[in-house]
């Protein structure tokens, strides 16, 4: 089984959400929250704040940990072939400065503000969901019950 740990912005202003459109090397182009692999031995509180200047091109200050999900992918579902854990931290962040643009030599295509709404028609990863449910509930214990994936909703 392969692992990884990751750190997650979930930056809601106004109605509406910051989302990174994550355009892999196989073409397959979902939107997804800005955010990615915490690094060996740094901090998952400073990956998020470098995740979201590399992917969207904004300073960020984090408000407050939302909670951790955990995941199983399984092998036939997993882009490795190999079943996969990924473990995610969700931040509630604040934009604080920059513009946004594409990722440099990366595989974030763009970055937009989105009405919640209009995510629910979105083609997404399921992080969207359990970051939008996270900001939203609060959970004392912060975490959810599991997001179904399938339709628009993938690992």
């Amino acid at each position: 089984m392969s692992f990884r740990l990751a750190a997650y912005a979930v930056c809601v202003e106004d109605g509406r959400v910051l989302l990174a459109r994550y355009v892999p090397p196989t073409g397959d182009t979902h939107w997804t929250l800005p955010g990615g692999r915490v690094e060996p031995a740094e901090d998952p509180f400073d990956a998020v704040i470098r995740e979201v200047a590399e992917e969207t091109g904004c300073e960020a200050v984090v408000e407050r940990l939302l909670g951790v999900d955990s995941r199983v992918i399984p092998a036939a579902e997993a882009r490795s072939g190999i079943e996969h854990q990924n473990v995610g931290v969700f931040y509630q962040v604040r934009i604080t400065g920059g513009v946004l643009r594409p990722e440099p030599n990366g595989e974030t295509a763009e970055s937009v503000w989105t009405s919640i709404p209009d995510v629910a028609g979105l083609c997404r990863s399921s992080l969207v969901d359990v970051g939008l449910a996270l900001a939203r509930t609060l959970p004392a214990t912060g975490h959810i019950a599991p997001v179904a994936v399938g339709g628009l909703v993938q690992h």
